[in-house]
């Protein structure tokens, strides 16, 4: 494949970089949303078959960019991965950059209502106005948006799941769950979810609680895992459905293990789970790695899958109706 080339041009925190393996080029783009200029790095595949492709939005974390969300930086987040399926799948990728909260930092205002310094702006509608954009372009199809984000931007991705419209097809939460004290408008559209979760993630519980780490453990509060489950198989009309388990095999010397629970068809609606025993807050990876002392105080990374890939196989067969 082609080297990977950032395009500067925004006030977005890019940086030039080469990186063997990639083809796509994030490139900046701006959009006014609820009275806000706001910002997103988009990553069209070269030589894409002509018409509307899928789209995928990938949401940072909390003090995260869009662009260390596509490999820019001196970490990549390993949603880097999607630089690679983008280009072997055909798909457009839009990286959104959240705002500063009163915490100056980045982040989303998702739906924990006790999260007070979630920034105070409108989220949902600069998601929506993103895939408008691309929908009446005729670059994007209405009936294939999905959506991926870790942490804080994995909150915002279940808000999305139950606010935005065109509602997405599918979603996937990595290291975040629902809010415990929301204010956030309950499903209206069944929309297929799939939770990523560690069991010993310190700042997001797995079975919920507060948010946050140490002196900070005062970001909101969070249901857990099981809870946000039985939350989209009532909204999925999927309370009867057959679990289907399935354990990944282990590779590496890490402590953790991964596994699925899958409820419905493929094709939707849908919801899984994959645990990640001992996992920290971390996306599984295995190709990007975090240092020793990150995963000191998140957590243990998981080897075993690629968070991204597992995504876009659980995205690649949904439709919205």
């Amino acid at each position: 494949m082609k080297s990977r080339r950032w395009i500067v041009g925004s006030s977005l925190p890019l940086m030039f970089a080469a990186s063997c393996g990639f083809a796509a080029a994030p490139e900046p783009h701006r959009i006014d949303a609820a009275g806000e200029r706001r910002e997103y790095l988009l990553v069209t595949p070269e030589s894409a078959p002509s018409g509307a492709r899928p789209l995928v939005l990938l949401l940072h974390g909390h003090l995260g960019t869009a662009a260390n969300a596509l490999g820019g930086g001196s970490s990549p987040s390993p949603l880097s991965a999607w630089l690679d399926i983008a280009e072997r799948e055909k798909v457009l990728v839009a990286a959104l950059q959240g705002l500063k909260g009163p915490d100056d930092r980045t982040g989303w205002r998702d739906c924990r209502a006790d999260a007070d310094d979630n920034p105070r702006v409108d989220d949902v509608e600069f998601a929506a106005r993103v895939v408008k954009t691309l929908v009446d372009a005729g670059r994007a199809d209405a009936k294939r948006i999905y959506v991926m984000g870790m942490s804080n931007g994995a909150m915002m991705t279940l808000r999305l799941a139950l606010e935005m419209r065109p509602a997405p097809a599918a979603v996937a939460a990595v290291a975040g769950t629902m809010a415990t004290k929301s204010d956030c408008t309950d499903a209206e559209l069944p929309v297929s979810v799939l939770l990523i979760h560690g069991t010993s993630d310190p700042l997001v519980p797995y079975e919920g609680g507060s948010v946050g780490l140490g002196e900070s453990r005062n970001r909101g509060s969070v249901v857990g895992v099981d809870v946000t489950r039985d939350y989209w198989l009532r909204a999925d009309g999927l309370q009867s459905a057959k679990p289907v388990e399935h354990s990944f095999p282990h590779r590496g010397d890490d402590p953790t293990r991964a596994r699925e629970v899958t409820y419905g068809p493929d094709t939707g609606p849908q919801v899984a789970v994959i645990t990640i025993d001992k996992g920290g807050h971390v996306e599984p990876s295995k190709r990007f790695h975090y240092g020793a002392l990150y995963t000191r105080i998140v957590g243990a990374q998981n080897g075993d899958i690629e968070a991204a890939e597992q995504a876009w196989q659980f995205f690649a067969p949904k439709r919205r109706p």
